[in-house]
C-alpha cells in the first residue's frame, strides 16, 4: 500500500519508518520536509532478531518496504523507530542499508516511542502516553535523556494497549463460559470476537492466543471496540484500558512533576471511552490532549534533514 503526495521527481529524500507490532508505516520526505510518498507493510519488532524464523520474517518485511520505497525514489538517509529496539542495531542497520543500496551509517535506528515523542513534543515539554499493540509513557528531558513508564511487553503488562484489551476480552468471555456454557450468544462482544477468530470453539481461541503474533492478537481489540456501545462488558474493558493509560502518565508526573500529556496510538483511538476514562482518572489540573500520531512522517523529516550534505 503506497500513496503519493507530490510531483514525480524527488531529490535528497529521507525515509522515515515507524515499525510496530501491528503495522509498519513509512514515509519519504524531501529536503523541504514535504511528504512525497507513504505506505505501510506488515508489523515487525526488533525482538524478532532473536530467532532464525524471526530474522527471516523481519527481512521479508524490510524487503517489501524497500521495494515500495525504491519504486518512488532513492533515499539518502533512513531514520527508523522500531518497537522492541534496545540499542544494538548493527545487524538491522546492515539489513536495511543493503536492501536500500545505502551504507550502514546512513541508517539511524531508535525505539519507535522516541520518534512518536518528537512528533508531539520538543524535549522537556511534556509526556507522551502511547497505546498501540502495547502501551508506554515517555518523556525526553531537556538533556535528551529518555524516561519511561510501562512498555514492559505484552506478556508482563502493557495495560491499556490493543493486546491487553484483546486478552481481557477473551478472558472475560471464557470465564463466563465456565459459569454458563453458551452464554456467549447473548454477548455482542463475544459474538464479534468469535467472528473475528473464526468460531466459538475453545480450540480456536487457544490457537489464536497461543499461535498468533502479538500484532494479530492486538487487532482483536477492534472487535471489542465495535461492540462497546451494545455490550457493557466491552465498554468496561475499554474504560479500564483508559485507567491503565492514566496510570502511566501519573507514574511520570510523580517522578518528574506535572507537564502536559498527549495520548496517541491506534489503540487509543479505538473508542472515545478510552480517552474519556483516562481523562477522568487524571487530575483536572493536568492538561491532556489526544492526537493522531504521524511518527513515520516525523521520522522522514529527520531523515531528510540528516541526508542533506553540506
Amino acid at each position: 500500500m503506497t500513496s503519493f503526495h507530490a510531483a514525480s521527481q524527488f531529490t535528497a529524500l529521507g525515509l522515515g519508518i515507524d515499525a510496530g507490532g501491528t503495522q509498519t508505516r513509512w514515509a519519504l520526505a524531501d529536503s523541504n520536509g514535504a511528504i512525497v510518498a507513504s505506505g505501510a507493510v506488515d508489523g515487525l519488532s526488533a525482538l524478532q532478531m532473536g530467532s532464525d524464523a524471526g530474522r527471516a520474517a523481519l527481512h521479508a518485511t524490510f524487503a517489501a518496504l524497500s521495494q515500495a520505497v525504491l519504486a518512488v525514489g532513492q533515499p539518502a538517509h533512513v531514520h527508523a523507530g522500531l518497537t522492541g529496539f534496545g540499542g544494538d542495531g548493527a545487524a538491522l542497520a546492515q539489513s536495511l542499508a543493503t536492501l536500500l543500496g545505502l551504507n550502514p551509517p546512513d541508517v539511524t535506528l531508535c525505539n519507535d516511542i522516541e520518534i512518536a515523542y518528537l512528533d508531539s513534543f520538543a524535549p522537556g515539554e511534556g509526556y507522551l502516553v502511547y497505546a498501540g499493540t502495547g502501551s508506554i509513557a515517555a518523556w525526553i528531558d531537556g538533556d535528551g535523556v529518555f524516561h519511561r513508564a510501562g512498555g514492559r511487553g505484552v506478556l508482563l503488562d502493557d495495560g491499556g494497549g490493543g493486546y491487553w484489551i484483546a486478552r481481557e476480552a477473551l478472558r472475560q468471555i471464557w470465564r463466563r463460559e465456565d459459569e454458563a456454557p453458551g452464554s456467549w450468544t447473548q454477548s455482542a462482544m463475544a459474538c464479534a470476537v468469535f467472528e473475528q477468530i473464526g468460531g466459538s470453539d475453545w480450540d480456536l481461541s487457544r490457537q489464536f492466543m497461543y499461535g498468533q503474533d502479538r500484532g494479530a492478537i492486538g487487532r482483536l481489540a477492534l472487535a471489542v471496540a465495535a461492540s462497546a456501545d451494545a455490550d457493557p462488558l466491552a465498554l468496561d474493558i475499554l474504560q479500564r484500558a483508559g485507567q491503565e493509560l492514566a496510570r502511566l502518565a501519573l507514574a511520570l508526573t510523580s517522578r518528574h512533576g506535572p507537564r502536559p500529556v498527549v495520548l496517541a496510538g491506534r489503540a487509543a483511538q479505538l473508542h472515545p471511552a478510552i480517552a474519556a476514562a483516562m481523562r477522568s482518572a487524571l487530575p483536572e489540573s493536568l492538561m491532556m490532549e489526544q492526537r493522531t500520531a504521524r511518527s513515520h512522517e516525523a521520522a522522514a523529516r529527520l531523515a531528510a534533514k540528516a541526508g542533506v550534505r553540506p
